[in-house]
């Protein structure tokens, strides 16, 4: 049985997620997609541990997290990545446990998720207390049937076919947007948009850990609905 967690006050380490497409047919994971999760690694007491004093004050440091990363596909065998990038899972849907945070990117044109793949999907989404898709991997989700019914996004160019496509979404033209327990992006680099307004939701504001490490790391900060964007695709 899943351990239900508040992210805010979490009381164990946090499971955090990425479910990568299937190795047995060579399917790839756009590497954009699913590098953001690497903005929660540097909330954890790891990665802040070796900054000194003056550039990371201790009640900062203080604020840091637990997590426990997991990388997973059906077999946990080597995953591919765009780009000619290659990544060993840490699990298989088998061995995984349940996923408090998931994250999923988009994977190749035209690939059609197995059942195994479909059932894990769904799974994780009963079980996680936050449910990830940047760019293409809202594609996932709906396959599985996770949207029906739900607010959503996707790249901006996809948009008015997927409002024809699947109208039982209600399909918005945001850089994210959030609806629930599920979270969805635009294109590739909005999924740092939408990571940026998670850490935030959960433990940012003035003088913490996140608003350091966001700052640190210059992540953009940029108008949702793409006001900053000339002319509309």
């Amino acid at each position: 049985m899943s351990d239900p967690i508040n992210l805010s006050k979490p009381h164990r380490p946090i499971r955090a997620g990425v479910i990568l497409a299937n190795s047995q047919h060579r399917r790839e994971t756009e590497i954009l997609d699913v590098a953001p999760i690497d903005i929660f690694n540097a909330l954890t007491k790891k990665f802040v541990h070796n900054f000194p004093e003056h550039v990371l004050p201790e009640h900062l440091r203080a604020q840091a997290l637990d997590f426990e990363f997991h990388w997973v596909n059906e077999t946990g065998k080597a995953a591919h990545l765009t780009a000619g990038g290659i990544i060993n899972p840490t699990d298989s849907f088998a061995t995984c446990p349940p996923l408090d945070i998931v994250l999923m990117g988009a994977h190749d044109v035209g690939y059609n998720l197995n059942d195994a793949e479909l059932a894990f999907i769904r799974k994780s989404f009963d079980e996680c207390v936050a449910f990830i898709t940047i760019c293409g991997g809202f594609l996932a989700a709906l396959q599985a049937g996770l949207l029906e019914g739900k607010t959503a996004t996707g790249p901006r160019p996809m948009l008015d076919g997927l409002r024809q496509m699947a109208p039982g979404v209600k399909w918005v033209e945001k850089r994210w947007v959030r609806d629930g327990k599920l979270w969805t992006s635009g294109a590739l680099l909005n999924g740092l948009d939408l990571t940026r307004a998670f850490a935030t939701e959960y433990w940012g504001g003035k003088d913490t850990l996140v608003e350091f490490c966001l700052e640190l790391g210059s992540y953009p900060v940029r108008d949702v609905n793409y006001a900053d964007v000339q002319g509309k695709l």
